[in-house]
C-alpha cells in the first residue's frame, strides 16, 4: 500500500519493488462472509463470497457527501504525523516502509470515535462510512508522499551547499542552492500536481477495460472494506489499542534514549554490541524501535539482503581497499573526499542501484507493452475499443460485485476537458515559474520533460497496476543524467539534472499513485471525482507540511546530511554524485573504481535475472542487489535492527500465525509512530539549546586507563 508501497528511497521498497501480497496485508481482516448457506452450484458459490452483498443495504453517498470537513481534519493530523516518520526515514536510511495500515488503522479509529460520541449526543448528522475512510486514507498518503517524492533525502537537499562539500567539487554558486522554505514549497505546488492530470484519461482503460490488479490499491481496499463490517470493527479497534501500546513504548524510549546524547557519538544508538572493532565497521544494534518496527513490515529477503550487503561492504571490502591508502588514492585525502574511500562507497552503490534500476524498467516496460499489445488485439477481435463505452469484453458476464462497481465507477466521470486542460495549464506555470528557481534549468529542458512525460507516466501507472512496482525514481535518474549532460558542467548542469529529476519524479510517481486510488475507490464504492479531490486536497497539504517539517529538521540539526551524525540523508549525496557522473563521466572516479562498478552494475543484472528465471519457490532465497546497496555507503547498523525486527515477526508467526499476521503491522507501525513522534520534541529541544544532561560513551580497556592516568593526574 502506499505510495503505497514498502520503499527503499531508490525503487525497492518507498518504490514497490517488492510487491505486496495482499492475502499476505489483509490475512485475519478479510471479511468475505458468507451470506447463504452453502450451496453445490459453483455460480451460487460465488455469489456468497460477494463483499458487495454485505454492504447492498447501506446507501452509497454521494461523491460530495464523501468529502466531509471531519475526513480532512483526521487527514491533516495524520499527515503532519506521518510526514515526520517519513522525514526521519529519509534523512537517515532511506528505507520507508508502507505506513498504509497505520493510516487506515488511526483514520478509522479517529473518526470512529468521533461518530461515536456524535451518535449517543444525538448529534450525528451523517454515518461514518468506507467512502469517507477511502477518503481519508488517500489525503494521508498523498501528503506524506510528497517528504518521498518531494526530495528532501535525495535530489532537494543533494542542492545543498552541505552535501556539495562532501562532493568535493560543482560546488560553485551555480551549482548549489540552499534549502529555504518559501522556494521548496513554491516548487512542489508547480510540479507536483502535474502528474494528477496525466492519467485521469485512462482511468477508465486502467480499471475497469484491462481490469488491471494494483496489488497494493487492491490490499487497501480489502483493509478498507473489512473495517466496516460488525467482525473488522472489532478487529480495527483491538489493532489500534495493540498500535496505542507500542506507540506509547517507542515514543517513552525515544525519549529515555535522548537523556545519554549529550554530544556526537554518544547514547544507545552508539552502543558497540558486537565490539569496538565491528563497531568502528558499522556492525552494531542501535536500539532503533523504527527500524525493528520496519524490519517486521519488510519482507524477510529485504532484511537479509541489507545485512548481506553491509557485510560485503563493511567487513570485506572496505577493509581491503583502505589497505590501499597510499596506493589506490592519496592518503592525505580527507574521508568525505569522493577521491578516495568514500568514493568506491558512493560509486559503487550507485553502480548496484543503475543496474537494478536498469533491469526492472526494461522488465517493466516490456510487460507492460507485451500486455497492452495483447490487451489491444483482443479487443480488436471481440470489435471493441478501449475508450469505447462498453463497460467490459463482449460475451463476458460481470459479476454482482463488478456490475455493481463498474455502474458506479462510471457514475461520476472527470471530463477529458477538465484533465487536458489542467495537464497544459500547469505545464505553462511550470514553465514559466520553474526557471526563477533555477535558473539552470531552461524553459525548453522543462518543456521537453512535459511532452515525454505522459507517455512515461502511463507506463509507470500501467506497469505499477501489473507489478505493484513503480519506477519513479529510476526516471528520475534518466532526468538527472540527460538534462544534466545536456546541461553541462559550467552552467549549472548539476543544478539542472537534479531539479529535472524533481519536475519527472512528481510527475511519474503522483500518475501511479492516483491509478492506485482509483483502484481503491473502484473496490470501495468511493467516486472517482472524491479520489480524484482528496488526491489535490492531500497533495497540497504536502506541498505545505513536507517543506516545513523539513525545515524544522535543517534548523535543529545543524550537522544534518554529514556522514556519521544523527541525519546523514545518505542519498542526498548519491544523487548529487550521478549528476556530477552524468556531467564529467567516468573521469570522477578514483582508481580501480570503474573496474568495481562495472563488476557491481552487472552483477546487479545477473542476480535480477536469475531471480526471475529461478521462479518464486526460490526467488525468495536470492538477495536484491538494491536491498545489498544501501549498506554500502551508510554502514550496517540499521541492518542489525531490521533483522531483530524480522527475527521478531518469524518467531511470532511460528508460534501463532494468524495473530502474527493480523497484529504483526500494528505493532510495527506502532513502533515506528512513537519513535517518528519523537522527532517533534526533540528537534523542539535542538532548537531550544537544551543539551542531554548525559553522554554514555564506550572506551576500550587501554583508552579508559589512559583517560583514568589523565584524570587522576
Amino acid at each position: 500500500m502506499e505510495n503505497r508501497d514498502d520503499r527503499i528511497e531508490d525503487s525497492t521498497i518507498h518504490e514497490r519493488e517488492t510487491p505486496s501480497d495482499p492475502q499476505v496485508e489483509v490475512k485475519g481482516l478479510q471479511i468475505l462472509q458468507k451470506t447463504e448457506k452453502k450451496k453445490g452450484d459453483e455460480e451460487e458459490e460465488e455469489e456468497e463470497l460477494s463483499v458487495e452483498r454485505i454492504f447492498e443495504h447501506k446507501k452509497v453517498p454521494s461523491w460530495q457527501e464523501q468529502l466531509t470537513l471531519r475526513a480532512f481534519v483526521v487527514a491533516l493530523f495524520l499527515s503532519v504525523l506521518f510526514s515526520f516518520i517519513v522525514m526521519k526515514l529519509n534523512l537517515t536510511t532511506g528505507i520507508i516502509p508502507s505506513l498504509n495500515v497505520s493510516a487506515g488503522l488511526l483514520g478509522f479509529f479517529f473518526v470512529k470515535t468521533w461518530t461515536k460520541f456524535l451518535e449517543k449526543t444525538g448529534w450525528l448528522k451523517q454515518p461514518f462510512t468506507r467512502q469517507e475512510n477511502t477518503v481519508i486514507q488517500t489525503c494521508v498518503v498523498a501528503a506524506s508522499g510528497i517528504s518521498f517524492s518531494g526530495g528532501f533525502g535525495s535530489y532537494l537537499f543533494g542542492m545543498s551547499e552541505t552535501v556539495a562539500k562532501e562532493a568535493a567539487s560543482y560546488n560553485d554558486a551555480q551549482n548549489v542552492k540552499n534549502p529555504q522554505i518559501s522556494w521548496m514549497i513554491g516548487f512542489l505546488f508547480v510540479v507536483s500536481f502535474i502528474g494528477l492530470f496525466s492519467v485521469v484519461p485512462l482511468r477508465k482503460i486502467m480499471i475497469i477495460d484491462f481490469k488491471l490488479t494494483y496489488p497494493s490499491g487492491t490490499a487497501t481496499a480489502h483493509l478498507i472494506n473489512s473495517f466496516h463490517t460488525p467482525e473488522g470493527a472489532k478487529l480495527a479497534r483491538k489493532q489500534v489499542k495493540t498500535l496505542g501500546k507500542f506507540f506509547t513504548f517507542s515514543f517513552l524510549w525515544g525519549f529515555f534514549q535522548w537523556f545519554f546524547t549529550a554530544a556526537n557519538g554518544c547514547g544507545f544508538e552508539n552502543f558497540p554490541t558486537f565490539g569496538l572493532q565491528a563497531y568502528a565497521n558499522e556492525f552494531y544494534f542501535d536500539f532503533s524501535a523504527t527500524y525493528v518496527g520496519v524490519g517486521m513490515i519488510c519482507p524477510h529477503i529485504i532484511n537479509v539482503s541489507v545485512l548481506l550487503g553491509g557485510i560485503i561492504s563493511w567487513g570485506i571490502m572496505w577493509p581491503l581497499i583502505g589497505a590501499k591508502n597510499g596506493v589506490w588514492y592519496s592518503s592525505s585525502l580527507s574521508s568525505s573526499s569522493l577521491s578516495g574511500l568514500q568514493g568506491y562507497r558512493v560509486f559503487i552503490s550507485i553502480a548496484m542501484i543503475l543496474g537494478d534500476g536498469l533491469y526492472n524498467f526494461a522488465k517493466v516496460l516490456s510487460r507492460t507493452l507485451i500486455s497492452l499489445s495483447r490487451e489491444i488485439r483482443t479487443r480488436r477481435k471481440n470489435a471493441v475499443l478501449p475508450v469505447g463505452d462498453h463497460n467490459s469484453p463482449a460475451g463476458s458476464i460481470l459479476s454482482f460485485d463488478d456490475e455493481r462497481r463498474t455502474e458506479l465507477f462510471l457514475k461520476d466521470q472527470i471530463p477529458l476537458w477538465f484533465a487536458l486542460g489542467g495537464y497544459v495549464t500547469i505545464a505553462i506555470i511550470s514553465i514559466i515559474t520553474v526557471p526563477f528557481f533555477f535558473p539552470s534549468l531552461k524553459w525548453y529542458f522543462i518543456l521537453v520533460i512535459y511532452i515525454i512525460a505522459p507517455v512515461l507516466a502511463f507506463c509507470n501507472a500501467y506497469g505499477c497496476g501489473l507489478t505493484d512496482w513503480s519506477l519513479a525514481s529510476t526516471y528520475g535518474k534518466l532526468a538527472i543524467f540527460s538534462i544534466g549532460a545536456w546541461a553541462g558542467g559550467s552552467h549549472g548542469g548539476v543544478l539542472a539534472g537534479l531539479a529535472a529529476c524533481g519536475v519527472m519524479m512528481n510527475i511519474v510517481s503522483t500518475a501511479s499513485d492516483l491509478s492506485q486510488d482509483f483502484k481503491t475507490g473502484y473496490l470501495t464504492l468511493a467516486s472517482p471525482r472524491s479520489m480524484f479531490v482528496s488526491q489535490v486536497i492531500g497533495t497540497a497539504m504536502g506541498c505545505v507540511i513536507s517543506p516545513c517539517v523539513f525545515w524544522v529538521f535543517y534548523k535543529a540539526f545543524t550537522d544534518m546530511g554529514q556522514p556519521g551524525t544523527a541525519y546523514p540523508a545518505p542519498y542526498a549525496l548519491v544523487y548529487r554524485s550521478m549528476a556530477m557522473l552524468g556531467i564529467e563521466g567516468f573521469s570522477a572516479l578514483p582508481s580501480h573504481c570503474l573496474q568495481l562498478c562495472y563488476g557491481f552494475f552487472f552483477a546487479s543484472i545477473l542476480i535480477n535475472g536469475i531471480r526471475d528465471s529461478v521462479g518464486k519457490k526460490w526467488a525468495k532465497y536470492i538477495p536484491l542487489p538494491m536491498a545489498m546497496a544501501i549498506p554500502f555507503y551508510i554502514g550496517s547498523y540499521f541492518a542489525i535492527d531490521m533483522c531483530v525486527g524480522s527475527l521478531i515477526l518469524f518467531v511470532w508467526q511460528k508460534l501463532n500465525r494468524a495473530k502474527a499476521d493480523a497484529f504483526g503491522p500494528a505493532v510495527a507501525s506502532g513502533l515506528i509512530c512513537g519513535d517518528g513522534i519523537w522527532t517533534l520534541p526533540s528537534s523542539v529541544l535542538a532548537l531550544a539549546k537544551v543539551t542531554p544532561p548525559i553522554c554514555m560513551k564506550f572506551l576500550s580497556s587501554s583508552d579508559n586507563a589512559r583517560v583514568d592516568a589523565f584524570l587522576g593526574s
